[in-house]
């Protein structure tokens, strides 16, 4: 059974538990270190060993680069307790930096994956900023076994021009292994007014929450929205002023992984896919979370035109992609969607194999197995002082 040390950035993040559990159901035994964010509650990871390096806050870059380099000063302290792991994941790079402090620590190195599932903005600047994180980029890559990334466009977009190691995507595909039946469009089973439209997940798009908004006032109740998830709310002037002002524009809390997923998205005609959070780059590569959800519970995409999204919902034939947001292109959408036309392309996305958005146990063992074949490729490093 092959031993995983996943390093993370939030210990709290769903996201971080789901893959945890996909390690696990492909066969390895996995131990966690990483920052807990100061806003978020204790981390719930099914685990015997999960070690807290510090505490961090969304936004303050400054004070997550010192508790970085402060773990990773650490790291022969907090790590060598540590059964000597055959596998270092790192979740994002500050988290390979700190991998690469520890690879030496054992003796004989461990292989290094470098999970990178977001390209932040500050590593795509034209200035000198920018040219510095993609050298540290480089520089931390060197040991790198193995790239995991999401989505074929920061591939294409980033480090196909970076000189990055070898890549395997691993789409965000839901993990939900006791799932038995996914939810069902409900224009497929009843009348369709209102037109309900949901926006689910990481919710970071202040153009998005401004133009749902506006579409549901102008229809005034002939279509609603409804928002769950976690707001950033530094990404908003006040998130939670417009949506309790809003008559049909509905926010309804967090949700529970994968338990929720299927009444939720079963209760909406439309999933919005779309957003602007880092507009002209992550954001037009991405594949987000959400539309994976909403397909296999039936939903129909809404895409944005010229991103990867769209390019995904295009080459299955499913969704609508829109050239942009305006209030007119919604209304235009909206007045001419009808019953007989909603029905229609919710039959199309239910006809998809549902294997396209929902990770099974092969693919977990797949992935862990692929993983594991560097286990010996690396030569002993230095021990770390």
């Amino acid at each position: 059974m092959p031993r995983i040390l996943y390093l993370v950035h939030n210990l709290s993040d769903p996201a971080v538990g789901r893959r945890v559990a996909m390690f696990q159901q492909g066969g390895a035994e996995v131990e966690v270190a990483g920052f807990r964010r100061g806003d978020a509650p204790p981390p719930a990871l099914p685990l015997e060993t999960v070690i807290e390096l510090d505490v961090t806050h969304d936004g303050r870059m400054l004070h997550r680069l010192g508790a970085t380099l402060g773990a990773a000063w650490r790291g022969p302290e907090w790590a060598k307790p540590l059964r000597r792991p055959d596998i270092i994941v790192a979740r994002n790079l500050e988290m390979l930096g700190i991998a690469n402090r520890l690879l030496g620590l054992w003796g004989r190195a461990p292989s290094l994956v470098y999970e990178c599932l977001d390209i932040h903005r500050l590593m795509l600047r034209p200035d000198l900023a920018g040219q510095a994180m993609r050298a540290v980029e480089q520089r931390l890559m060197r040991h790198v076994d193995l790239l995991i990334t999401s989505s074929p466009a920061f591939l294409r977009n980033h480090f196909d021009n970076n000189r990055a190691p070898p890549s395997l995507l691993v789409e965000n595909k839901v993990f939900a292994p006791d799932l038995r039946e996914p939810g069902l469009n409900p224009a497929l089973i009843e009348d369709s007014e209102p037109i309900r439209i949901g926006w689910f997940g990481a919710l970071r798009c202040s153009k998005s929450l401004a133009a749902l908004d506006a579409l549901s006032r102008h229809f005034d109740g002939q279509v609603e929205v409804s928002l769950r998830g976690r707001p950033a709310l530094t990404e908003f002037e006040d998130f939670h002023g417009v949506t309790a002002a809003s008559p049909h524009l509905n926010y309804e809390g967090t949700f529970r992984y994968p338990d929720d997923l299927a009444p939720m998205y079963s209760a909406v005609h439309f999933v919005w896919a779309i957003d602007f959070f880092e507009a002209g780059l992550n954001s037009d590569w991405l594949l987000p979370n959400r539309l994976y959800e909403g397909c296999l519970n039936g939903a129909i995409p809404i895409a944005l035109a010229g991103t990867e999204t769209a390019a995904f919902i295009e080459r299955l034939g499913i969704g609508i992609v829109v050239p942009d947001i305006s209030q007119q292109t919604l209304i235009d959408l909206f007045e001419g969607m009808s019953a007989g036309r909603i029905g229609e392309l919710a039959a199309a996305v239910a006809r998809q194999d549902n294997t396209i958005f929902r990770c099974g146990t092969q693919e977990c063992v797949d992935l862990v197995a692929r993983l594991s074949q560097f286990k010996s490729a690396k030569p002993q490093l230095e021990v770390a002082a």
